[in-house]
């Protein structure tokens, strides 16, 4: 059995996916069980992974996890303890690839990602491990574009040239199927990325190729990016964060690795896949 926190989120209901389709047992921990929506042969279970208390019946039977850093948030390593502590044998990390610079160059954080300390509770926990360092997701146009593009066919965001290597978080869910599965990545802290760097003006021009709508990118102030964010109900912490991380590595080319292609033995998915496949998010509404 495979237990999956974060189970609903980006990651981790295709990583449930895949895990079905290679024949493993799945557990998916979700707060809300009535509107997991998961394929048959997904066990669903209630539970709050940031209390792991609330889940420690869960770990019956349960030979790997999966720790998803912003489900279990600052419980990081007493989940790591009460996995050990209930026989399972394996951990798997959800990090980023930005996991060892300074703490407010990592804008996720203050979305309630615990990157750092998900990594350091897996390979502190005398049991077997993995931690996957994701570089930006293809799907982060969703959540940050989306409603502007709904709304109009301009995007306002700051810094049009700051390059990106996406990432499919499909692929992800797939190499972290991977990890747990097979004994391949062991002791790894694979980057993820697909073939190419985008930089944000790009990306809403492939938006625009996909949906066939005239859209533009506009550069936005510093002070309108952080009204907007505030707008979206984030922190003020975050568009500082945001801000910081595109000042600090303006101008320089994004890490690219074949991490995915070798793992997979596939290429990997491609930022303009994600857009087609996700096509109605980017639809203008009446």
């Amino acid at each position: 059995m495979i237990l999956i926190t974060g189970a609903t989120g980006t990651v981790g209901r295709p990583l449930a996916e895949a895990l079905i389709a290679r024949g493993l047992e799945v557990r998916a921990v979700t707060r809300d069980p009535s509107q997991a929506g998961f394929p048959a042969g997904v066990e669903v279970v209630a539970g709050d992974p940031s209390r792991p208390e609330t889940i420690a019946a869960h770990f019956k039977g349960v030979r790997a996890a999966f720790l998803n850093s912003r489900a279990i948030g600052d419980a990081c390593a007493e989940f790591a303890s009460l996995a050990e502590e209930h026989g399972a044998s394996r951990l798997v990390a959800l990090a980023a690839y930005n996991v060892e610079q300074d703490l407010s160059l990592q804008p996720s954080r203050y979305a309630g990602d615990r990157n750092r300390e998900c990594e350091a509770a897996v390979e502190s926990s005398g049991l077997e491990w993995a931690s996957l360092r994701p570089q930006v997701y293809s799907s982060m146009a969703a959540p940050l574009w989306a409603g502007q593009l709904q709304a109009g066919d301009t995007v306002e965001w700051p810094y049009a040239e700051f390059a990106e290597a996406v990432v499919d978080p499909r692929d992800v869910a797939e190499v972290a199927a991977h990890a747990l599965a097979t004994d391949d990545l062991l002791g790894r802290k694979p980057v993820l990325t697909s073939h190419e760097a985008l930089t944000h003006a790009q990306m809403v021009q492939v938006i625009a190729e996909v949906t066939g709508r005239p859209l533009r990118y506009r550069e936005s102030s510093i002070e309108a990016f952080a009204a907007r964010i505030a707008a979206m109900g984030l922190p003020p912490e975050l568009a500082a964060s945001f801000i910081a991380r595109f000042a600090a590595f303006e101008g320089r080319d994004p890490e690219l690795t074949d991490e995915v292609p070798t793992i997979l033995g596939r290429p990997a998915r491609t930022y303009r896949g994600w857009i087609a496949d996700h096509v109605d998010v980017f639809k203008e509404h009446a």
